[in-house]
Parts: C-alpha cells; structure tokens; sequence
C-alpha cells in the first residue's frame, strides 16, 4: 500500500472517528433533555460515519455516487431536526 493510500485512510479514519464523538455528544444531551432535535442530530452523524467508513474502500464510482445520497440524507435529517425545533416554539 503506498504511502498516499494509508494517508487517505488515516484521514477518513480521523473523521469517522469525529463524526461519531459527534453522535455520542449528541446522545448524551438526547438523554438528559429528551429533545427530539439531539436525537436526529446524533442519528445523521453516525450515518456520516458509516458512510465515510464504505466511501474509503469503495473503489467503483457507482458506489460512490449511491453513497453521496446517503449525504445528503443525512443533511436533510439536520434541516429537517432543525426545522421541527423551530416549529415547536
């Protein structure tokens, strides 16, 4: 494996590992407040992770395209959380 390679994997490990503490951060505040807005957010950015973890060793571009609509899923959980939160006030 060349040296590019392993780089590329040790970035994509270093945000797979932030998206995740991202969804546990947001799980923490989820069950102290219960507010459905934490729930959603976590839910999104591990489906960030998840997806980071298939797009590093997916190596045909019909995969890769499939998996930006996973993306853009999950952004849509975090407009949609966002929107609802704004809704209920």
């Amino acid at each position: 494996m060349s040296w590019m390679a392993q780089t590329h994997l040790l970035v994509a490990g270093c945000i797979v590992a932030g998206y995740a503490l991202a969804g546990l951060f947001f799980l923490r505040y989820w069950r102290d407040t219960r507010d459905r807005l934490f729930l959603i957010f976590a839910a999104a950015f591990w489906i960030l992770a998840v997806l980071r973890i298939v797009l590093s060793y997916a190596n045909e571009d019909e995969i890769r395209t499939y998996l930006y609509w996973g993306r853009l899923l999950a952004f849509v959980l975090i407009l949609a959380a966002i929107l609802d939160k704004n809704r209920r006030q």
